[in-house]
């Protein structure tokens, strides 16, 4: 499948930025290895983000009955929004130690980490404004969602905004929200059929 081939590449890319480090005359190899600390850690990140999008992408799916031309487009949208990821972990895993490009640094990541939340927002309304959804799901369920989905959008607009100020804890705020995206995706309801109240 194009998306999950997509969501492969990206995810390989992340470890490519990190490389073997190089000794000075008068450094250790743990030394050097430790002072990768923000590359490994911004690769952890980002590794789990995007397997998180894979996996709740692959469920999203399973939601819609039918697509047209417009939503297929948004999707390729959002797995640009994917393969773009790599760039900003390779820039925050460059520059996190750096005090004074810090906040730049977090800012562009929380930026990258934003794009896949939004245009992920915009393939879920259009396919649930143009009736793509499966109509036999509850009217509750798919609001719950919508609800879900803006504000994954607005969690990160704040971590963009608190990057300019308090770097660190506008990364906090990433990870945090990632350890959330964990957890399994909601269970589909639908309509009661025949007196039940789920199937």
């Amino acid at each position: 499948m194009f998306s999950d081939g997509v969501f492969a590449i990206a995810i390989t890319l992340l470890i490519i930025e990190i490389g073997v480090p190089v000794l000075g005359s008068d450094e250790s190899l743990s030394e050097a290895l430790w002072d990768l600390w923000p590359e490994i850690g911004a690769y952890a990140l980002s590794f789990l983000t995007i397997g998180i999008y894979w996996a709740n992408h692959n469920a999203l799916f399973r939601l819609f009955l039918r697509t047209d031309h417009v939503f297929l487009i948004l999707n390729v949208f959002f797995l640009m929004c994917i393969a773009f990821i790599p760039f900003p972990t390779a820039v925050l895993g460059e520059y996190l130690d750096n005090a004074d490009e810090r906040k730049a640094a977090v800012a562009f990541y929380t930026s990258g980490l934003l794009l896949p939340a939004f245009s992920w927002f915009c393939v879920w309304l259009y396919g649930n404004w143009h009736e793509l959804v499966d109509e036999r799901l509850d009217p509750a369920y798919v609001r719950l969602l919508t609800i879900q989905y803006v504000a994954s959008v607005s969690l990160y607009l704040i971590a963009l905004a608190v990057s300019l100020i308090e770097p660190y804890v506008a990364l906090a705020i990433t990870v945090g929200f990632t350890m959330l995206y964990m957890l399994p995706p909601r269970a589909r309801r639908y309509q009661p059929v025949s007196g039940d109240d789920e199937l």
